[in-house]
């Protein structure tokens, strides 16, 4: 159903949802940004819809509500072992088209790879998405060229314009919660991007030989392997497990599943000291080619979304749609 209602009776249907869901959405965290006084957007829970961020892309992907940066899957005695509580509220996130495409990576990986990743499915079961539409791209954004600009995998669409919010509700559970006497229905249609500024084109005949490239040797020298790239990116999935033992009892503790990523230092070592890449540049080379060859191999679609994060908070500039275009020239001189 579509329609609008006034900005103050969408927060009325918000408190009235509230009840049985945690609303998350980019909002603006006043000095919270990398340096001081600067600002950042991130993911945190709503009570009204003036709180969200639609001009601006967010700093960081809506992954974490349901993938946490540290979550812990049990707790431990000499005995015994438990599970934490589950909260049962359920989950309304407002994100764009790209994050939406970029869940559905994050789906493939732990849900459909051979065995369902039970801690991820009990969130994920809980969530619905709301589709905030893109008006024109952001710096950096190449979602046109991954294919994932435009989505109809969403439960509800709002935009806000004056002092009005237009909806177009696809779920019958949200419609529910909402004041039918107090929206008049319109045709509300989703705002997608069409084309941006930056536009990557992966080589059709990209295979393993790209791996001996020198292309790649230029990341040993301009790669600080800090990682932010892989915590910001809503298609980043590794993760490490951490076994915290209390000063009480050390027999007493917690197993908690944490962020890890590809370009850290020590995060492909073995035991006994071998390391599958050691040089920042097999690392490099790994992301990539695990984003944009690898993945579709199995899936049948590109892992990267081209929300352009990486390429925003990378601090040595190092451009990912840069380094995927360069594949082309590679592959015309490998052929």
């Amino acid at each position: 159903m579509s329609f609008k209602l006034k900005v103050e009776y969408f927060d009325e249907y918000l408190e009235t949802l509230r009840r049985d869901y945690k609303v998350y959405a980019p909002v603006v965290l006043k000095g919270k940004g990398t340096f001081a006084d600067t600002d950042t957007i991130r993911y945190k829970e709503i009570t009204s819809i003036s709180e969200v961020e639609a001009k601006l892309k967010s700093s960081f992907s809506p992954k974490e509500i349901i993938l946490p940066i540290t979550q812990t899957l049990f707790y431990f005695t000499e005995n015994d072992c438990e599970e934490p509580k589950e909260d049962g509220k359920k989950i309304l996130i407002f994100l764009r088209s790209c994050d939406i495409h970029a869940m559905k990576c994050l789906d493939e990986i732990y849900l459909k790879n051979g065995n369902e990743d039970y801690y991820y499915k009990v969130l994920r079961d809980k969530i619905k998405f709301v589709l905030m539409g893109c008006s024109e791209s952001f710096e950096n954004c190449f979602c046109a060229s991954m294919g994932s600009n435009e989505t109809e995998d969403y439960d509800m669409y709002t935009k806000i314009q004056d002092d009005e919010v237009f909806v177009d509700c696809k779920s019958e559970e949200l419609m529910n919660y909402f004041n039918i006497d107090k929206i008049s229905e319109v045709q509300v249609e989703p705002e997608f991007v069409q084309a941006n500024e930056i536009k990557v084109t992966i080589p059709e005949n990209l295979d393993q030989r790209v791996f001996k490239s020198k292309m790649w040797d230029e990341y040993s020298s301009r790669c600080i392997a800090c990682g932010r790239c892989n915590f910001v990116c809503g298609t980043c999935s590794c993760f490490t497990m951490q076994d915290i033992f209390y000063k009480e009892n050390k027999n007493v503790g917690e197993r908690r599943r944490v962020w890890a990523s590809c370009h850290v230092d020590g995060y492909s070592d073995m035991a006994g000291g071998h390391g599958f890449r050691k040089d920042k540049k097999d690392r490099m080379r790994f992301k990539v080619m695990h984003k944009v060859y690898d993945f579709k191999k199995r899936a049948g679609y590109h892992m990267c979304v081209g929300c352009g994060r990486c390429d925003d908070i990378c601090p040595e500039y190092i451009s990912f749609s840069n380094c995927v275009n360069k594949l082309n020239k590679v592959m015309e001189v490998v052929d």
